[in-house]
């Protein structure tokens, strides 16, 4: 019997698998985000995913512009990729609906800026470990995957391993490697539509976490706009937040990876990603 998943296995590189796990684990890239996180070039990506296109392994939607013109492709996983992923990971295979359900949900859906927003940060830090010797995008987590029973909790912690539910929703989880030293955040991408009370309140999931674990890793909340950070920043000031916190935004032309993190238990100084290690336990 001819089994699709065998059929396309010898064709993927290691980078095609890191592309199609991203994109079962986090629903949508565009073009430009897929290239500058894993390709030389444009040019070269693009040929790559029309190939993997071809193939059945994702597939592409281009999102029309209000004002007329069109957005770069976007990708999502196709069936196809959806089942070797889950076969390559030992999972069970995707419900036969999945690619379809998804591909709805990017095109139709109103999560799609917010989505892409999110990924856009890990690739900017999976584009900045491409071109920097020395640093890595170690673990990328989606926020299911932060709500699992379980999540965070050390293996042999039997007690919790199994039961205790995060009160967290992250936009994501991430471990960030430079120099040899590892830096695990939680990432809470800011569109400007909640209340920033809002955005404070969600301190008390990560704060719970952090009792029930007795480890604490860095919140950072990634604003649209220095206004915004700055208004932030004097609701963290009194009282100071009972978790690291550090605030930026992407206004400017930095990278997450770079100096752009200003430490809320640091009088708002700001440091390098790599350098929020001394505020983890």
């Amino acid at each position: 019997m001819d089994d699709p998943v065998l059929r396309v296995q010898f064709r993927l590189t290691n980078r095609d698998r890191t592309l199609l796990g991203w994109l079962y684990d986090h629903g949508v890239l565009t073009s430009f985000q897929i290239a500058a996180a894993l390709f030389p070039s444009l040019d070269f990506c693009q040929r790559r995913l029309r190939t993997l296109t071809e193939l059945r392994l994702i597939t592409r939607f281009r999102p029309h512009r209000p004002d007329g013109g069109s957005y770069p492709y976007h990708y999502v996983v196709a069936q196809l990729g959806a089942e070797t992923i889950a076969a390559a990971r030992g999972e069970r295979p995707p419900r036969r609906e999945h690619a379809r359900t998804e591909m709805r949900r990017w095109t139709a859906g109103h999560l799609l800026a917010h989505r892409l927003g999110v990924n856009q940060f890990f690739t900017d830090l999976a584009a900045h470990a491409r071109t920097h010797t020395g640093t890595r995008l170690a673990a990328w987590w989606p926020e299911s995957a932060c709500r699992r029973p379980g999540a965070f909790v050390r293996p042999d912690d039997s007690v919790l391993l199994h039961a205790y539910q995060p009160r967290i929703r992250p936009d994501g989880y991430g471990e960030w490697l430079e120099g040899g030293v590892m830096v695990p955040f939680f990432l809470e991408y800011d569109t400007g539509t909640e209340p920033l009370r809002t955005l404070v309140d969600k301190l008390d999931g990560y704060a719970d976490l952090a009792r029930t674990l007795g480890r604490v890793w860095p919140v950072l909340f990634w604003l649209h706009s220095p206004a915004r950070e700055r208004n932030l920043q004097r609701l963290l000031t009194d009282p100071p937040p009972a978790v690291p916190v550090a605030t930026g935004h992407r206004a400017g032309p930095p990278s997450p990876a770079d100096d752009v993190w200003a430490m809320a238990q640091a009088g708002w100084y700001r440091y390098r990603l790599a350098e929020l290690s001394q505020f983890t336990v």
